[in-house]
């Protein structure tokens, strides 16, 4: 059983930054794409931000695209997203999500992690 643990959330003024980490446990880590979401209070889940197993293929929503950077260690099991030039609009919860392939662009999932709360302040 895969188990995905995120970390590195908390409250940041507006331009500010914050590193995200989600480590995941098993032996599935290096042969799977990784991926970022986040959902904000009353809203519906958002893709954030994809990378695939190997990392040479990233890709991100227009909405964070230039600001976020993601990337991945699979030494270490454990998938990273840079967030910088925060705004007050990014704040919510957010989640990595384990791919059921290599593949980045394929929106397929077998693991969602618990999530980490990121607040921005104005």
């Amino acid at each position: 059983q895969v188990r995905l643990v995120e970390s590195g959330g908390g409250l940041v003024q507006a331009g500010g930054s914050l590193r995200l980490s989600c480590a995941a446990s098993g032996p599935t880590f290096s042969s799977a794409a990784m991926f970022w979401f986040r959902q904000a209070p009353g809203k519906e889940r958002e893709f954030v931000a994809a990378i695939s197993a190997s990392g040479g293929t990233t890709y991100y929503a227009d909405s964070v695209k230039g600001r976020f950077t993601i990337s991945r260690d699979n030494a270490k099991n454990t998938v990273y997203l840079q967030m910088d030039i925060l705004k007050p609009e990014d704040t919510a919860v957010y989640y990595c999500a384990q791919g059921m392939s290599r593949n980045a662009y394929a929106r397929s999932y077998a693991y969602w992690g618990q999530g980490t709360q990121v607040t921005v302040s104005s």
